[in-house]
């Protein structure tokens, strides 16, 4: 009698560690995930200006230990503590990163909505371009890797104050406020415009865009300049805000509604901001 209480003892002691050891694995298998980008960046924090601590290939598989602002602490090679980019994680398609993949970049799509913004000639508005040319600056970015948010993705009132708003919420690393300029008087006035409120990654922002603006756009180029508009003023992220032609000139506006030069804008944006992530330390 004795015998058989101490082997449902033992039945029960090994059905006990045998439910705790299958917890723990479903906790260790839920809390684990497998790279599949060809080499990502370990990171000592949870955003791209953290320094890179090392880097782990394909096929790595890191335990996840917190998750935070869309990047996640993680244990690398069994012993390196770091962060990296949830978003990179399981990404098949970019097969050698740049820098930029690891960047949350806000899109601004000016205007939408009840708001207008300013009218072609004819009467088209602006709020119709600057989304266009938003959709295809974010589809650029997105097949490169970066995280990208839109501010709208259709024709919706969004408020000023809320543009920036979201930029702050989602931790992003660069805002970019599209807009078509106006002059007072129909085609009295021709080109693009990179502005920037705050000195520093904001005009640095400005400058690598414009670059490319100067050398790929047919417009004429106006330059970086300092300008006080809400939505790049009232924020901490480094934003820059877009005038990509002037609406109420003809024959800026025959730019503006091509798709050609809606493409040579878009891969403009892509590689000024490329170029700006790629010299941040």
């Amino acid at each position: 009698m004795k015998k058989i209480v101490q082997n449902r003892g033992w039945i029960i002691a090994g059905t006990i560690a045998i439910f705790t050891f299958s917890i723990l694995l479903t906790i260790f298998f839920s809390n684990s995930v497998t790279v599949k980008v060809a080499e990502l960046n370990v990171r000592s924090g949870p955003a791209i200006s953290y320094s890179v601590k090392g880097t782990v290939k394909k096929g790595s598989h890191l335990q996840v230990i917190k998750r935070q602002n869309n990047w996640l602490k993680v244990i690398a090679n069994h012993r390196q503590v770091g962060w990296v980019a949830s978003w990179l994680v399981n990404d098949t398609q970019i097969t050698n990163p740049h820098k930029i993949a690891e960047a949350t970049i806000v899109i601004d799509p000016g205007h939408g909505g009840a708001d207008t913004g300013a009218l072609s000639n004819t009467g088209k508005q602006e709020q119709t371009y600057t989304l266009k040319i938003a959709q295809k600056v974010a589809n650029r970015l997105k097949a490169i890797g970066a995280r990208v948010i839109m501010t709208r993705n259709s024709n919706s009132t969004v408020s000023l104050n809320k543009r920036p708003d979201i930029a702050e919420a989602n931790h992003a690393d660069a805002f970019i406020s599209f807009h078509l300029d106006s002059s007072d008087d129909p085609n009295s006035a021709s080109g693009v415009t990179s502005y920037y409120y705050h000195p520093g990654r904001s005009k640095q922002i400005a400058t690598a865009i414009n670059d490319q603006f100067r050398s790929t756009l047919p417009l004429p180029n106006r330059g970086v300049q300092f300008g006080d508009f809400l939505v790049i003023r009232d924020t901490n992220v480094p934003s820059v805000l877009l005038e990509t032609g002037y609406i109420n000139s003809d024959s800026n506006f025959s730019e503006i509604k091509s798709p050609s030069y809606q493409n040579q804008v878009a891969d403009s944006v892509t590689k000024g901001l490329t170029n700006y992530f790629a010299k941040q330390a």
